[in-house]
């Protein structure tokens, strides 16, 4: 069955899905920022097969999420880099990483440890703020009546 696109949706999550969507391409972007480069690392890695791996790096890559960059090492060599959009994903998923910690933590494993390079102290948790940086929960924000789509009602 072919998975449904979201070209010419006007909802932002249902374009962004499109791109980095499934979890593969997600778990790619996430080694990707731990430093991964290498086809045959992220396959080690990730435990991917490589069909599905070639898939997902050359979606990354035509939707501009990572570039692949020949290193010339000895011939041909590619690495996979995070572009500045793909960089744009690290709060997602941080927020992610910390919303599974909580709501579905491993079993016997403490979460992953994050801290600030600068200063070594652990990152708080993402959070969406008002423009002082008060903190604000989904009952504190609204969509304008004008910038939703027709025929959608605001419930947030």
């Amino acid at each position: 069955m072919a998975r449904k696109r979201f070209d010419d949706s006007s909802c932002s999550v249902a374009r962004a899905l499109n791109e980095v969507g499934d979890w593969w391409s997600l778990l790619i972007v996430l080694h990707a920022m731990y430093g991964t480069r290498r086809f045959v690392d992220f396959q080690q890695q990730l435990g991917i097969a490589k069909n599905i791996l070639c898939d997902r790096l050359a979606r990354l890559v035509a939707n501009e999420v990572l570039q692949k960059v020949d290193v010339g090492e000895h011939g041909s060599r590619f690495e996979y880099r995070l572009t500045e959009k793909g960089r744009d994903l690290f709060p997602i998923v941080t927020a992610l990483r910390q919303w599974g910690d909580k709501w579905n933590p491993a079993p016997d494993q403490t979460p992953l440890d994050l801290r600030d390079r600068a200063t070594g102290r652990p990152i708080h948790n993402v959070e969406v703020q008002d423009a002082d940086g008060k903190p604000l929960t989904i009952r504190d924000v609204f969509v304008p009546e004008n910038a939703l789509p027709e025929g959608k009602k605001n419930s947030a």
